[in-house]
């Protein structure tokens, strides 16, 4: 089994605005700085996957049309192979970060024009999903179980297939919207995660870290760094960078526990977040060395 990654999610085309203010109705105003790149919860771990040094391939929707095009070039720059499942047109996404946060204005196209790709699994050392085609991702979740293949979702939010989904995940690291959405708390959800059986959990809480469990079921929570605020310039993908280092890690060196694993990945989302859109923020291994010298964590 090679180190090869799958990524199975939705893709979009991110415009990412830097402006001190949203103009409202007749107003007009000057963005600061901007950047347009590829945009999806599995789509940009993938390329953050890759980045690193793994061969990434990425199941996804793709339209004809322009920006369909552009993903499509953008997708060959990075070495990422693509499976796509047709749709009619691009999705879009407006992000508007500020002071450590972000406003997203989504636009989103799954209106499916063909039935998802079925590929052999065997190759991949692990797949990563974010819940989106759902027929796909329950599908590609159950192939690789049953092939002893890891699986790893992002639970970024609660879906229609989530509870069913959870049956065949290996390692779910959720964000604390699902927490709100299914009525628990961090440690409530992290039990739920047992109970579905999957074999590592965690919640991402931001700057106060992960609350997670380890192979043993041994609860503990792993720090944030400390990026000073002066330094943050967009923390959206930032969670999409740390879902795609983790999954290279554990694709480039399985036998290394989960801590060593989430600790990798927790530097390569801090980088991420010195860096306005997705395609600037990812990190090399020689990025993430830096940032884990650099950087202690944070206190508190």
């Amino acid at each position: 089994m090679s180190a090869r990654a799958l990524f199975v999610g939705h893709s979009y085309i991110d415009v990412t605005l830097l402006a001190d203010e949203i103009p409202q109705g007749d107003d007009k105003a000057v963005a600061r700085d901007y950047a347009v790149s590829f945009g999806g919860n599995a789509v940009t771990a993938a390329f953050a996957c890759a980045k690193l040094g793994v061969d990434s391939e990425l199941l996804t929707t793709l339209a004809p049309d322009w920006l369909g095009r552009m993903f499509s070039a953008m997708a060959d720059s990075h070495g990422v192979v693509l499976h796509p499942r047709a749709v009619g047109r691009s999705s879009l996404s407006f992000i508007m970060p500020r002071d450590g946060r972000r406003a997203i204005l989504r636009a989103r196209e799954s209106n499916y024009l063909e039935d998802f790709p079925r590929l052999d699994v065997s190759p991949f050392r692990v797949l990563h999903l974010d819940g989106h085609q759902p027929d796909a991702a329950l599908h590609y979740a159950r192939a690789c179980r049953e092939a002893g293949i890891l699986t790893s979702l992002d639970g970024g939010g609660l879906r229609s297939n989530t509870e069913t989904l959870m049956g065949y995940i290996d390692v779910a690291i959720c964000a604390e919207r699902l927490c709100e959405q299914m009525n628990l708390s961090p440690e409530g959800l992290l039990d739920w995660l047992k109970q579905r059986g999957c074999r590592i959990g965690g919640v991402t809480q931001g700057e106060h870290g992960m609350l997670w469990y380890d192979e043993s079921g041994t609860v503990q929570r792993l720090p944030a760094l400390d990026v000073p605020r002066a330094d943050i310039v967009d923390t959206a993908g930032a969670g999409d960078v740390f879902h795609g280092a983790y999954v290279w890690s554990y694709a480039a060196r399985p036998d290394l526990p989960w801590r060593e694993h989430f600790l990798f990945a927790r530097a390569a989302s801090a980088h991420k977040l010195h860096f306005l859109g997705n395609e600037a923020g990812l990190p090399t291994q020689e990025d993430v060395a830096a940032i884990r010298q650099r950087l202690a964590e944070r206190v508190g």
